[in-house]
Order: C-alpha cells, then sequence, then structure tokens
C-alpha cells in the first residue's frame, strides 16, 4: 500500500552483490526465518515440498529420512531453497538435467504486489509446463517472495570419491572432457604451482562398502582466537576411494551447529568476529574453455608468482553446469570458475597483483563472454551481462506483469538487467573506478592526470589499480 521498497533476507548469510539491498532509507527486509517448514514428502512421486526458508541441509536430511536425495547441489548446507532459486546456486555435472537446483523444481508458489483490489498481493503457483517457471525459477528477487518449492528427487544412492594431483600442462583439453566421465568430476586449479586437483566421483552400488562424510575444513565451526590468524588449513588424507551415501558427501557446513557461546566458534567469514574476510569473483564459459584455461597459464608464466594469493583459498574451484531452460540460467554447457581472493575492507586498498587477476576477470568478462554467477562478483561481472541471455527480453515482460511497480526491484538491479540510463560500473570521475576493474568515461577528458591513457565518452575503460595505459601482453 505505501510502495515501500523490499527485498527478502534469509537465515545465515547473503550473496555478495546488492541483490539483499532494497532501495532508499525506508526499505523493507522480508525475512524467510521462519517459513522453514518441510511441508510434503511423497515417495512414490519422488517429490519434496519445502518453504523458500528451508535451509539445503533441512531438506537433504529430510529426503534422506524417506530414502530420497536431491542429486546436485551447492556444497554449502546453510544456503535456503529461495536463495538457491534466486540466485542460480549449483554444484557440478553435466549429467542428468545438469547442477543447478532450480532445474529440478516442478512446482513453485511467488506472492508479487497487485492491486488495491486484488488485496495489494497475488499469489501464482507455477508448473511445468508453464512458461513463467522458467522465470521465476532463478528470478533474482525481482519477482516477488518465494514461498513454496516442489523439487523432484531420486533414489538414494552412494558415491565413490577420489582425489588425484596432476600436472596442468594437458588440463585445457581435458577440462573439457572430463565432466562426460565422471559424473560429480570438479577441479581445483592452483595456476602458480601448474598443478590441478581432479575429484573423480561416481555412483556405486548401494551394496558397496562405506560410509563415509564431508565435513570441509572451511565449513567447519573454528574457534575464534584461530580465525583471527588463520590464512590456511593444509589436511593430508591419502585413504581413498571415500564411499558414502550422497545426503553425507553432497554438502557440508558443520561451522552452522556453532553453539551461542559468546561467539568462541564460529564459521570462519562471521563477520561478527575478526575472521577471514574475502571476495570473489565467479563466471561460467562454455566452448572456449580450453582457451580461456590457456590465457589463465600464459599469465601465470609472464608472472609466476601473481597466482600465488589464490592458493590460499583452495585455487580456483572449477564446476560443471549445463544449458538450462531458465530465462536467466546458464545458456550452454560449460565450466564455472570461483576465484576467491582476499580483499581489503577499505575498498580504496589495492589488491595484491590486482592487475594480473583483473585481467583473468576482464578476459572472461569482455573476451569470452562469460556469464556471471548472480549471487558473486563485482559489478564488472554484470556490466552488459543482460544481453548474453537470449530470453532476457521474456525475463523482463514477466517482470512488468508480476512487480509493474518495481518494489523488489532496486537501482542496481535496474542497472544490471539493462533498465537504467546508468551502468552498472562506476564513472571515471569516481574516486576508487580503477581499482574495481573498469570505469566508464562520463566526458572527454583524461582518465587520469598525465597518466597517458585518453578517454573517450562512452567507451569502456579496462584497466586494473590505476588509470594508466595497460601493459602489453599476450593476452589482452
Amino acid at each position: 500500500m505505501a510502495k515501500r521498497k523490499i527485498k527478502v533476507a534469509t537465515r545465515y548469510s547473503h550473496s555478495i552483490p546488492k541483490l539483499v539491498c532494497p532501495d532508499g532509507d525506508d526499505g523493507l527486509l522480508i525475512s524467510t526465518k521462519y517459513l522453514n517448514r518441510t511441508l510434503n514428502i511423497n515417495p512414490s512421486a519422488m517429490t519434496i515440498t519445502v518453504e523458500s526458508g528451508v535451509t539445503l541441509r533441512q531438506l537433504i536430511n529430510d529426503a534422506a529420512k524417506m530414502k530420497l536425495a536431491l542429486p546436485y547441489a551447492p556444497y554449502w548446507w546453510g544456503l535456503t531453497v529461495g536463495g538457491m532459486l534466486g540466485t542460480g546456486a549449483h554444484g557440478s555435472s553435466l549429467w542428468g538435467l545438469g547442477s543447478q537446483v532450480h532445474d529440478y523444481v516442478i512446482q513453485l508458489r511467488i506472492i508479487s504486489p497487485a492491486t488495491a483490489e486484488e488485496g495489494y498481493a497475488k499469489v501464482r503457483t507455477l508448473e511445468t509446463g508453464n512458461p513463467e517457471l522458467d522465470a521465476a525459477k532463478v528470478s533474482l528477487g525481482v519477482l516477488g517472495v518465494i514461498s513454496q518449492v516442489t523439487l523432484k528427487l531420486q533414489p538414494m544412492f552412494k558415491r565413490s570419491i577420489t582425489y588425484i594431483t596432476k600436472n596442468d600442462s594437458d588440463f585445457g583439453d581435458e577440462a573439457a572432457s572430463f565432466g562426460r566421465l565422471h559424473e560429480f568430476a570438479d577441479f581445483m586449479w592452483y595456476p602458480s604451482q601448474k598443478l590441478v586437483v581432479y575429484r573423480i566421483d561416481d555412483r556405486v552400488s548401494s551394496n558397496a562398502s562405506g560410509n563415509g562424510l564431508n565435513d570441509f575444513p572451511g565449513f567447519r565451526s573454528t574457534p575464534s582466537i584461530v580465525l583471527a590468524t588463520l590464512r590456511t588449513t593444509g589436511i593430508l588424507f591419502t585413504g581413498y576411494p571415500v564411499i558414502g551415501y550422497q545426503n553425507r558427501i553432497q554438502a557440508s557446513g558443520t561451522c552452522l551447529d556453532s553453539l551461542e557461546d559468546a561467539r568462541i566458534t564460529a564459521c570462519p567469514w562471521d563477520s561478527r568476529v575478526r575472521g577471514l574476510f574475502f571476495y570473489q569473483t565467479t563466471f561460467s564459459i562454455g566452448s572456449k574453455v580450453k582457451k580461456f584455461i590457456q590465457d589463465i597459464q600464459k599469465l601465470a608464466d609472464l608472472e609466476p608468482k601473481s597466482m600465488c594469493g589464490l592458493d590460499l583459498y583452495n585455487g580456483i574451484l572449477m564446476r560443471y553446469v549445463t544449458a538450462s531452460s531458465a530465462y536467466l540460467g546458464k545458456q550452454e554447457d560449460g565450466l564455472d570458475f570461483d576465484i576467491t581472493y582476499y580483499r581489503s575492507k577499505d575498498p580504496l586498498t589495492p589488491r595484491l597483483y590486482e592487475d594480473i587477476l583483473e585481467e583473468i576477470e576482464q578476459m572472461a568478462v569482455f573476451k569470452y563472454n562469460a556469464l556471471p554467477h548472480w549471487g558473486k562478483n563485482r559489478n564488472v561481472a554484470f556490466q552488459g551481462a543482460i544481453n548474453k541471455y537470449k530470453k532476457a527480453t521474456e525475463f523482463l515482460k514477466i517482470k512488468q506483469i508480476y512487480d509493474p511497480l518495481g518494489l523488489f526491484s532496486s537501482d542496481w538491479t535496474d542497472q544490471i538487467l539493462g533498465l537504467s540510463s546508468r551502468s552498472v560500473v562506476m564513472m571515471n570521475d569516481e574516486e576508487g573506478c580503477a581499482l574495481e576493474g573498469l570505469c566508464i568515461c562520463s566526458q572527454d577528458i583524461h582518465c587520469a592526470p598525465n597518466k597517458g591513457y585518453f578517454c573517450r565518452p562512452g567507451k569502456v575503460y579496462e584497466e586494473a589499480r590505476v588509470c594508466a595505459k595497460p601493459k602489453k601482453s599476450t593476452t589482452s
């Protein structure tokens, strides 16, 4: 009634970009903390219906009680079902319908703004076959509030996991084909060391011996005093293969069990303690992935130490994704590159070897036409991104029908969806714009005095650190 701006917040955390931020000073956040019930499990139909605030952990465990499994999912327990759909969250696979959770949605209920005659709110139930479902199942939160979701499951199964480490000399060729050989394959790539950790991960007979458990160290509860100094955890394990049921293998996050103990223990990224502070650049590349990998290798050869910082965050995590029917889902099969790195809380503090890391980012976005992960990234990854989606126009039509007043939109979402005259990246006269990887020229002036880079109106300026002429390289 008041036409206030609205966003949805979830229980444990929010995404890196501004998806959760309403416009202005009087916007509302709707919490799904208590929208947390499992409503129905149908063993014969192999479906589960949950409210949107249910976490991935609860969904997995409740399904397992009925000997059912969600086949593919992100690796972190603390995501909510609504959050996974809002951002297109995924695991790693080229098999079946692929690794994105939204591709297993067969029905959802969504509440959007409405007229006074309709009581200011309208509830829609969308099912498979309704094209509006393809808009709602990766919605960025701009269509309304997802309240219920029904997902298609599979019979419970076991997996066998082995990690092997290899030299990355043939990685470009192997990355393109490895996902067809192993259902849950992924990689941890350490370009500075020229090493790749291959995940050989497949289904096995339920009679296979083993009751393995995934308890990833990065998602464990950690004493706060350790978090203040922790940079990396090295654990040497040789007892492969690990065999276990899907619900015990597919995701983890035991730090969610941290006691209310005055924050003596916490998740490593908990902002309430002096823990690990990191940022993420994440994108997917399809058929040109081999050439992109080779370009990163060239950069590593030019500046061998430039990617050592990535080693502290388990290298570059690479997961397989598939083309989706969702309008804002993946457009082709490919590999998702998840690059985690330290960044100061002061936005004007440069990162170590920022020029190299930003060249990787810019090559991905502009040279290889990479698609951004909607729940991660700096603004540069979203520059022009909406034009990379074949059915973006259909999505925007449904957005206009569902929320014509834009109550669930913000200036930021309008920018990334191409609905604002303002660019999502900073203008060249804004302080620190070059530290964000890309500047848009606001007028016909030098990008910075006496730096030698002439900036013309409307041109994209792609350079790291400072406004200066970029160094010539073989990969630009």
